[in-house]
């Protein structure tokens, strides 16, 4: 994937830059400097300016290759076939996973989303990764009955997308112990029965 500077960046560099998330995670960007990225990533100061203008772009770099690779995933259960409901579990399922194992990945996410929003590229990425399956399958649910019509599948998605995804964040940060395929179910079962007695 290209970068600012234009430049590719390996993906054993990529990997390494992982392992600063757990800091970022926990301090927030603003109080991380990029020399903390450094010693925490094992990448040198030097390497990291070669394939970064600074830690916002380092950030980027992060997200947009897990929501690349999340994308992917999604993409593929919203576009399997069956019906919607078995899609959006797949979906949901996919969701849970890569948050949970990505932990520090998702914490950082969360505790920068408004950054994240606001560059264009990983606004898109958002979008790809999580709302736009969700709508597709809500939509495809709907036209084959197994899932209820809704007004606005797209507003319905951001919803599901912060269930999901806060959800799936703090089984980790509770250390929770339950599986990511455990969380799906849990999540799924929620959003298919609701919190209204039955009658």
């Amino acid at each position: 994937m290209g970068e600012p500077s234009g430049r590719t960046v390996p993906p054993a560099v990529a990997e390494k830059l992982y392992a600063a998330t757990d800091l970022i995670a926990a301090r927030g960007l603003e109080k991380t400097k990029i020399e903390d990225i450094a010693t925490a990533s094992g990448v040198p100061k030097a390497t990291l300016y070669y394939y970064f203008k600074g830690k916002d772009d380092i950030l980027a770099f992060l997200f947009r290759d897990a929501l690349d690779a999340l994308a992917r995933d999604v993409a593929a259960a919203a576009d399997a076939p069956g019906p919607g409901r078995d899609r959006l579990a797949a979906v949901v399922q996919a969701q849970v996973a890569h948050t949970m194992n990505r932990p520090a990945t998702a914490q950082a996410l969360v505790g920068d989303l408004g950054r994240a929003i606001r560059l264009p590229e990983l606004a898109s990425a958002v979008q790809e990764a999580f709302y736009d399956p969700i709508a597709r399958v809500l939509r495809a649910g709907s036209e084959d009955g197994s899932l209820r019509s809704l007004a606005d599948p797209q507003s319905a998605a951001i919803t599901v997308f912060g269930a999901i995804m806060m959800t799936a964040v703090l089984h980790n940060v509770i250390n929770s112990g339950k599986t990511h395929d455990e969380v799906a179910r849990e999540v799924m079962h929620l959003m298919l029965t609701g919190l209204a007695p039955s009658r």
